[in-house]
């Protein structure tokens, strides 16, 4: 008995689901959408992306024509996140063989979920960056307030004199300029982890052949 292979259901309001599928068919993934012909269910892009040291091939598989009202709702990485998608969509995920051939792998919601922030670039840790920009010293708290306007900023004709700065203030510099270099190199390393390269397919469907491997 082989293993069912794992794939991911996109319902039209945008919800994630995952599916077990038994016997794997690319050419039968319509049904599994709900869909009666398979005419323009298509593979709309191809991703590759690497995590937990293995390379995944994503591909999309949807429809570009449909009723009004049935739009898909989802919110796709680039460079598909402008299209418009029809009904449900499929998500799956395959590994490359030595002979560079296909084996279908399974694809998790959790996992699915890396790529999927891997592919937008990451997310902004909003909660991070207020504390942060908290923590930062107000250039203007050691001006006096008569040179300053009822809104906090200097007045006119007012500079700040450099030569009051003091040792602290220069310290804190130094640690700034060492700061940006660590994140440069935090950014290295995320940079050097993954590999992200982007095929748009549009409305062409591959003639690959798909090989699906039970014990991947």
């Amino acid at each position: 008995m082989s293993h069912p292979l794992s794939i991911i259901i996109v319902e039209k309001n945008g919800t994630l689901k995952s599916l077990a599928i038994k016997d794997f068919k690319v050419e039968e993934l319509f049904k599994k959408c709900g869909f009666k012909k398979g005419e323009d269910f298509l593979k709309q892009v191809e991703w590759n992306a690497k995590y937990d040291g293995k390379k995944y091939f994503i591909e999309v598989y949807a429809k570009t024509d449909g009723r009004a009202n049935s739009e898909n709702k989802y919110d796709f990485p680039p460079p598909i996140d402008n299209k418009l998608f029809f009904g449900s969509c499929s998500i799956l995920a395959y590994l490359k063989k030595e002979d560079e051939t296909k084996s279908y792998t399974d694809l998790s919601l959790p996992l699915w979920n890396k790529i999927y922030e891997k592919l937008f670039g990451g997310f902004e840790d909003l909660a991070a960056t207020a504390v942060e920009d908290e923590a930062e010293e107000d250039e203007l708290a050691n001006v006096p307030k008569e040179k300053k306007t009822k809104q906090g900023y200097l007045k006119d004709g007012f500079v700040v004199d450099t030569s009051d700065t003091d040792e602290n203030e220069v310290s804190t510099g130094s640690e700034e300029e060492d700061n940006d270099g660590e994140e440069t190199e935090e950014t290295d390393e995320i940079e050097d982890d993954g590999e992200i390269v982007i095929e748009d397919l549009g409305s062409e469907l591959s003639e690959e052949s798909y090989d699906y491997d039970p014990e991947t």
